[in-house]
């Protein structure tokens, strides 16, 4: 577990909070497959818990939290899913994605170049949460995303 330190300031306005079945488990899935850096954990009691943890994505962090229907929180897997996807940004979509599979992750979309400018995936990690995994190919306009879009629309019609 590190010791590292996220200043109030440098959080973003927005940060998603997962719970999931299985906190550690999931720590350890976010930091070997996405490359996930943990900030830190608070452990709470009964039950040797996980109430909190933060995990830092490049400029980004994400807080996690181990199920407690008690206090409301339940994870995808406990209500049938998650209607919310997180798009994450990599420097290597294929090889990340290849991992993801290998320990567990569902496939919703394979990997392939899109029209808005990115190479990507879609999947459901193990803990039931959503992902949008992408990296960076080319960067295109809004105009002529949506240029390309119409094109793909009117091949499939």
């Amino acid at each position: 577990m590190s010791t590292n330190k996220i200043n109030s300031e440098s959080l973003s306005a927005i940060t998603p909070y997962l719970t999931v079945k299985g906190a550690e488990a999931a720590i350890d899935f976010y930091k070997n497959i996405f490359g996930a850096k943990e900030v830190g954990r608070l452990i709470m009691q009964p039950g040797n818990k996980i109430g909190h943890a933060e995990l830092a994505f490049g400029n980004a962090v994400l807080y996690l939290a181990e199920e407690n229907p008690a206090w409301g929180n339940k994870s995808p897997t406990t209500v049938g899913g998650s209607p919310v996807t997180i798009a994450l940004r990599i420097s290597d979509v294929d090889a990340t994605f290849q991992r993801a599979v290998e320990a567990g992750a569902t496939v919703l979309e394979a990997v392939k170049d899109q029209f808005y400018g990115e190479r990507s995936a879609a999947l459901i990690d193990p803990f039931g949460h959503r992902w949008h995994v992408s990296t960076h190919i080319e960067d295109v306009s809004f105009e002529e995303m949506q240029r390309r879009c119409d094109a793909m629309m009117a091949g499939k019609s």
